[in-house]
């Protein structure tokens, strides 16, 4: 799949979030080596703390699904805002964990476009390293 493309079905996605709160909607599509495609919407509560993000609805599915950060090939996230879909912090700190640190991640709102991967977006990142002794 090019990144024209995952971009494509990140838009896709972006059609089932639920964002009553902020009307910030966010859509997000993780391409697999084998070719598999998953999808994540940001999905808002009332309890903002209870809200999960687009990016990390997508890695969340393909983990579910048995996908590794070794399987995962890109990830792009969208939104509808005036500035392109950057992760939040604490997405940043999951998809540290869950990518490869140079897996290419796409960003864009359909008018400005950045290509990033995580040693870019969460440089001396908190990790493994870290806590396992």
């Amino acid at each position: 799949m090019t990144k024209e493309e995952l971009i494509a079905e990140a838009f896709k996605a972006m059609k089932n979030s639920y964002a009553p709160y902020s009307r910030y909607h966010v859509g997000a599509c993780i391409e697999t080596t084998d070719g598999k495609k998953f999808w994540g919407a940001n999905i808002e509560n009332a309890s903002y703390g209870a809200t999960n993000c687009a990016e990390r609805s997508a890695v969340f599915a393909a983990y579910s699904n048995g996908y590794r950060k070794d399987t995962i090939k890109a990830l792009a996230i969208v939104s509808d805002g005036p500035r392109i879909a950057a992760p939040c912090g604490i997405c940043r700190q999951v998809l540290s964990e869950l990518l490869n640190e140079d897996t290419p991640i796409y960003l864009t709102n359909g008018k400005e476009e950045v290509t990033s991967c995580m040693k870019e977006l969460l440089p001396m990142q908190f990790s493994q390293e870290d806590v396992i002794r």
